[in-house]
């Protein structure tokens, strides 16, 4: 009898000692995570919890221009985090004798300004006050509109009369106007312009907030929870807020854009970041009395200010497809 041995080979590349190939390993256990996160059962809690995010994900990743704006922003990021590797020139020195006003090149792909300060470089630095007044005037914002829409739509009674009102007479101004009005009082400078953001910047947030409280505070689950002897607090802080978030989420992230351009605004007549800071309105206001001849010193921040924008706008779409079925198209 031969031996089978020698005419067996070696053995197959990716193949296990059990005989089962490691790809088909691999795609069955990515298909029993995409069922566990799918399952219309779940187990747990952190399943739960998983199931959404992994369904706004799909929702939000279908949309290419989403993702495109999400892309942008986390360009933006990346750009605010590395602005000191990534800037050929320090944004706030130039040499007025040899570079002024120089127009795009090889040596300064933007150009320069009238004090001979590379262009690029100062938006690559201006790109940190953009982030840093979204950020702030978020979390400023957002808590504010959701506390006093939540509170005023679960209490009702007087206590919405008088916190709509309040909300009322700051909707009745325009945001630029309103934010004019309070960087005047408090002085201009980055901090009191994002303060004035701010405070400009909630009513909004605290209208949708109430909205969709006075849909949850009828449901079943919020009845028994009340019957189980929780306090109003207890039933607002933690079952009608964290319903709220997701709305409250999507409409700040489609407001950043006019955050953007108020903060930009504010900047351009004098009142948000002080020179020689690099902040984009400010530049451009710099740039606008050689807007005819020299138009890539008002241009280049012009258009940053513009992509931003429409970045977070385009994000803001998709959050609000995927975060909010009702919205969706």
């Amino acid at each position: 009898m031969r031996d089978p041995s020698p005419s067996a080979g070696p053995p197959q590349a990716g193949l296990d000692p059990l005989g089962g190939s490691a790809a088909v390993h691999r795609g069955r256990g990515a298909h029993r995570i995409r069922r566990w996160l799918t399952s219309e059962r779940p187990q747990s809690r952190r399943q739960a919890a998983c199931g959404r995010a992994y369904g706004a994900w799909r929702a939000f990743s279908s949309n290419h221009l989403a993702v495109a704006g999400l892309l942008t922003v986390l360009a933006l990021v990346l750009v605010a985090a590395f602005a000191n590797q990534l800037a050929p020139y320090p944004p706030t020195i130039g040499d007025l004798r040899t570079e002024r006003l120089l127009p795009p090149s090889g040596a300064h792909w933007l150009g320069t300004d009238d004090q001979g300060r590379d262009i690029l470089s100062r938006l690559i630095h201006g790109s940190r006050i953009t982030l840093y007044v979204v950020a702030l005037v978020a979390v400023l914002a957002a808590p504010i509109g959701l506390a006093v829409g939540t509170v005023s739509g679960y209490a009702g009674g007087w206590v919405d009369a008088v916190l709509m009102r309040i909300t009322d007479i700051f909707l009745a101004f325009p945001r630029l106007v309103l934010a004019l009005a309070f960087v005047a009082a408090l002085g201009p400078g980055i901090e009191n312009a994002v303060i004035a953001i701010a405070i400009t910047s909630w009513p909004p947030y605290a209208r949708i907030a109430r909205a969709e409280t006075l849909t949850i505070r009828q449901a079943d689950y919020i009845s028994a929870v009340r019957l189980l002897g929780a306090s109003p607090w207890r039933i607002v802080l933690r079952h009608v807020m964290p319903l709220c978030v997701a709305s409250v989420i999507v409409r700040v992230t489609l407001d950043m854009a006019g955050i953007i351009l108020t903060a930009a605004g504010l900047g351009f007549l004098g009142l948000g970041a002080q020179p020689p800071a690099p902040e984009w309105g400010a530049m451009i206001a710099n740039g606008r009395q050689f807007v005819l001849d020299q138009w890539w010193v008002a241009a280049a921040p012009g258009a940053a200010i513009c992509i931003v924008s429409l970045a977070f706008n385009l994000m803001g779409d998709g959050l609000r497809d995927a975060l909010d079925p009702k919205a969706s198209r």
